[in-house]
């Protein structure tokens, strides 16, 4: 039915390492701006103002904002962590779905532009968020001339390779339940004790759907001597995943492009050694590239 290790992979309904809110950074001022219609699409628990960069990062399919939104808490000072939140899923539960992938870019665009024309910014999406945050990325760059100065990629194909044709030909309006859940239980990332709740796993069946179905909607040719961005690019992998074309990547930049494997399967950033080692890597990244 699906692709196997189609970069569109479920996810966090996963616990957050910090268990109470009272463990978040104290709101402030400065940073994202604390307002109701910001931090409903965008999270930042651990705010800093006087961070010199800002690191935004986009979630799997069927994920939320928990885990990569804690990254906050293990970054230098000198960059702002936070995590985009979909509709259709946490404070945005009662939000219908997006409808494609464009309606996302825009949303995205008009919400953090703002605050990205502020400070220099960068991206990390894993899966089905590397996507979206290559979709952001075109629409800055296409509507307003701005694009972040590093890409961080995880777990994904270029969007016009080969690789990524079964990905946007795989049936999603036929697939039965039961087939999805067993894709996801085959992923791995998701705790076995939530799929237990019948309501929590038929939300993350059907927005797993739904996310898969906005993928779908990607349409990105790239034009004969065109190349979209400047920025550098890093691509990461497991060294179980499935092995995704990650060098079509050097298409899309005239920037540098670097690859690393990690070891473990699809979901291998949610490894507490992998993610010490992205977290510091990609803080080097940022800090040495000399804005």
């Amino acid at each position: 039915m699906f692709p196997v290790g189609c970069a569109c992979n479920p996810g966090n309904i996963r616990r957050p390492r910090s268990p109470s809110p009272l463990g978040l950074a104290s709101p402030g001022t400065g940073g994202l701006p604390h307002d109701s219609g910001m931090e409903k699409l965008v999270v930042c628990p651990y705010k800093r103002p006087n961070a010199l960069y800002r690191l935004i990062c986009f979630p799997w399919a069927g994920g939320g904002t928990s885990q990569l939104a804690q990254w906050g808490r293990l970054f230098s000072s000198s960059i702002e962590v936070s995590s985009v939140r979909l509709p259709g899923r946490e404070s945005r539960l009662k939000e219908p779905f997006a409808k494609d992938m464009a309606t996302i870019a825009d949303e995205f665009s008009s919400v953090l532009l703002e605050e990205l024309q502020e400070k220099p910014f960068a991206f990390f999406g894993h899966s089905f968020g590397s996507y979206i945050s290559f979709a952001v990325a075109l629409h800055l760059k296409e509507k307003y001339g701005l694009e972040p100065f590093h890409l961080f990629l995880s777990g994904a194909h270029a969007p016009h390779s080969e690789e990524f044709v079964p990905i946007k030909t795989a049936s999603v309006s036929d697939a039965k339940d039961e087939d999805i859940l067993k894709y996801i239980e085959i992923l791995g990332g998701t705790p076995s004790e939530l799929l237990q709740n019948e309501d929590v796993k038929k939300h993350l069946i059907l927005t797993f759907r739904e996310d898969l179905r906005v993928l779908q909607t990607l349409s990105f040719e790239k034009a004969e001597r065109n190349i979209p961005f400047s920025c550098d690019i890093t691509c990461f992998n497991g060294t179980e995943d499935k092995s995704h074309d990650v060098e079509a990547w050097h298409d899309l930049t005239s920037g540098d492009i670097s690859f690393y494997e990690l070891p473990g399967g699809h979901f291998y950033l949610l490894e507490p050694s992998n993610e010490i080692f992205l977290t510091k890597h990609i803080t080097k990244c940022i800090e040495n590239a000399g804005l």
